[in-house]
């Protein structure tokens, strides 16, 4: 979430019209549009009667359920690792930090997939090792707790990203006073620091149950087969059977899961934010536990984590896109590359699905990059009433579900758009569209943190010299911050090209991404294919991590979320 910007005045006219309008038309057009469309669609729909179907009750408490019980899983062992990361003498920190945070960048469907093929009888890595199950068992993780686990490992490292900024923010003074009057280091732990984390860990678990409430590609794998079937994957399935036909009930449900959301997400900006103003220190607390004899365990601990979310995954996905057919037995001599050569150059579908992902998450960032340096230096200079109301309304498509935006995107232009005569529905626009709308606040989180650190001296000077406000962006303002700006183009990039929750409803012939592809591709039976695009997809994430990366000395501290 994008924090409300500091040291701005509290008052006045906003600086640079022409910016503040453009500011104001993205606003209107990506988000109060699509989500004011959609609740004009629920409040004009049949009363409560879709809410208090037995289908929708059932869902809405499989969505509850497996985001409770995901959330305090994920709660559990992502501040388990934070603790090891932050207070212990843990050898090797920094590499089993990074790894574990980044598990979280693979994509859902991506996640669910690995540890579908892991789990298996039909798993090849578990073949190769003669640890499958028995031929003709089912699958452990299909069904409920299937769903449940994965969705718990894979936030997990969101916890740990929130926990270890907490205790950036333990003063270093306290733990070193009661250490000198004699306390031990459980003392320490349990009386002053889970303490003082206790808004960050509410806030955590807050996040973690919004992340897997809303979460599309993991029930729907895991949990659609077994008939555990959560709100996002209720809706999907009914608008696909259905069509528009059930537009009306579909737009209830999303705006019961815009409400559901919105309530704990709020709860936890408000915490984080109380809890950013009560403390600073300017001696972070160090790392004052001694492992001891416990320091191997604790690293073997630490890896077996990073091997499970991780590691495993990503073997088990290779195993099946280099085995011969799925279920068969990888041996050195079966090993082959024909389903990588499949998915990347003969399979007309999935090749368009490479080139379309590349396309609309391309296509949607740079045009983001394009508009945020004007838009965001309006907001930067925006009274902070305005900043206030503004902030929220932008962060409000990437908070909601994405099934959620989906449905308002659907609404918003299923038929021609007023006085324009025209529409996008069924079209690439339309997912193009929904991209800008659900990732223009990752593009413009960066250069909204390089602006708060930039003087105005500069641009003030520029002004009495005549430049106009143009002039001064393109001059003095651009320059400073194109590290930042080219950060969250790229993040962006990284999100959207293997985003499934969107796109699953608004794709048509045509126009299929590689999340779409892939989950039709695991339903289909061809898990070997579905591998290959998964582990391709993957590296071309790995690719942007790395370029990323690079620009991360240039950046605010807190940019890149792997960088702890």
């Amino acid at each position: 979430m994008i924090a409300t910007l500091p040291g701005r005045p509290a008052s006045g006219r906003p600086e640079g019209r022409p910016g503040f309008w453009l500011l104001l038309a993205i606003v209107l057009v990506l988000a109060a549009l699509p989500v004011g469309r959609l609740l004009l669609q629920a409040l004009a729909g049949d009363a409560l009667a879709p809410l208090l179907a037995p289908a929708s009750l059932r869902a809405a408490w499989h969505s509850i359920e497996s985001g409770v019980l995901s959330g305090l899983l994920a709660l559990v062992l992502g501040t388990g690792m934070a603790l090891l990361l932050g207070v212990t003498d843990l050898p090797q920190r920094h590499p089993i930090g990074i790894l574990f945070v980044l598990s979280m960048l693979m994509a859902p469907q991506v996640t669910a997939l690995a540890f579908t093929v892991l789990a298996g009888p039909a798993s090849p890595l578990l073949n190769a090792l003669g640890m499958a199950p028995a031929a003709g068992t089912p699958n452990p993780l299909i069904g409920r707790g299937g769903v449940i686990l994965v969705l718990g490992l894979h936030h997990a490292p969101l916890v740990t990203i929130l926990v270890l900024a907490g205790l950036k923010t333990v003063p270093h003074e306290l733990v070193e006073a009661a250490a000198m009057d004699g306390a031990g280091q459980r003392t320490l732990l349990a009386r002053i620091v889970l303490p003082l984390l206790a808004p960050q860990l509410v806030a955590a678990a807050l996040l973690a149950f919004v992340a897997a409430f809303g979460n599309f590609g993991i029930p729907a794998l895991l949990g659609m087969p077994a008939g555990y079937l959560t709100l996002p994957t209720l809706i999907y399935r009914e608008l696909v059977g259905n069509g528009l036909g059930v537009i009306d009930r579909a737009a209830l449900l999303a705006v019961a899961m815009l409400v559901l959301v919105l309530l704990p997400a709020g709860g936890a900006a408000v915490v984080l934010a109380r809890s950013g103003t009560r403390r600073s220190t300017e001696r972070p607390l160090g790392r004052f536990w001694r492992l001891g004899r416990w320091r191997l365990p604790g690293l073997v601990l630490a890896w077996a984590m990073v091997a499970l979310v991780l590691f495993l995954p990503l073997g088990a996905l290779l195993a099946s896109a280099l085995a011969p057919t799925y279920g068969a037995r990888l041996t050195p001599a079966s090993a082959t590359l024909a389903h990588f050569a499949e998915v990347l150059w003969r399979q007309d579908v999935t090749v368009r699905a490479f080139r379309n992902s590349f396309l609309f998450a391309g296509g949607a960032a740079l045009l983001l990059a394009l508009v945020v340096v004007p838009v965001g230096h309006a907001l930067d200079r925006a009274p902070a009433r305005a900043r206030q109301l503004l902030l929220p309304l932008i962060e409000l498509p990437y908070a909601l579900p994405g099934i959620v935006l989906a449905i308002a995107c659907i609404l918003l232009f299923v038929r021609p758009l007023p006085l324009l005569g025209v529409t996008i529905y069924a079209t690439p626009w339309i997912i193009l569209f929904a991209y800008m709308a659900r990732f223009l606040p990752v593009v413009l989180k960066p250069p909204l943190a390089a602006l708060a650190q930039l003087e105005r001296a500069q641009e003030e000077a520029a002004a009495l010299d005549g430049a106009g406000p143009l002039a001064r962006l393109v001059h003095v303002v651009l320059p400073a911050i194109w590290p930042a700006v080219t950060a969250g183009g790229l993040l962006a990039f990284l999100l959207a090209f293997n985003e499934l929750t969107v796109s699953a409803l608004l794709w048509t012939a045509g126009t299929e991404t590689l999340g779409v592809v892939l989950f039709s591709l695991e339903e289909a039976g061809l898990v070997s294919e579905a591998s290959a695009v998964a582990l391709s997809a993957t590296a071309v994430v790995v690719l942007l991590v790395v370029a990323i990366d690079r620009l991360g000395d240039r950046l605010p501290a807190g940019t890149l979320p792997w960088r702890l």
